[in-house]
């Protein structure tokens, strides 16, 4: 396989699963899943299976499950953290799976950028569920507060390690 053919399959597969990891947790929490995409954008291709619709989507730069997010909020905060973590656990499990491999690297990638607390990653939504649990509310100061923080983390990350590798 070619590296730019095996870079494709690798990613493509890596964000995949770690969808997958969500729509398994979401089902497993009762959390009704409508849609599970591959890529952004305009709509290309759609099948239906167990009620969820699975879609080809044109930009293939990410992927997402769509939940009923009204149902997702009636979950406790472990139920609400296990699936927003369950993405994260898969790639993960697949980073030590496939070490060493270029599949590998890419899990591991994936799970360390959704960790961060980046605008919409995993990290990032986690940090909003547990500040509305300790608020007992949602809260549009504290929310832009985790947002920007997250954000300027995550620039510091950046500079830091390309200070390291000059």
């Amino acid at each position: 396989m070619t590296p730019l053919l095996n870079f494709i399959f690798s990613f493509t597969s890596a964000l995949l699963l770690h969808e997958l990891g969500h729509l398994a947790a979401a089902r497993l929490c009762g959390v009704p899943v409508t849609a599970l995409s591959l890529g952004w954008g305009p709509r290309l291709y759609g099948r239906t299976f167990s009620n969820v619709e699975c879609q080809l989507r044109l930009l293939p730069i990410g992927a997402f499950v769509q939940m009923d997010m009204g149902s997702f909020k009636t979950r406790t905060v472990d139920k609400q953290l296990l699936v927003l973590s369950a993405g994260i656990a898969v790639n993960l499990v697949l980073a030590f799976v496939a070490w060493g491999s270029l599949f590998g690297v890419l899990n591991l990638g994936l799970a360390i950028g959704n960790t961060l607390p980046l605008y919409q990653q995993d990290g990032w939504k986690s940090a909003i569920v547990v500040c509305r649990k300790l608020l007992g509310r949602s809260s549009p100061l504290a929310e832009w507060t985790i947002t920007v923080i997250g954000g300027v983390m995550a620039l510091a990350l950046v500079i830091r390690a390309l200070v390291a590798v000059a």
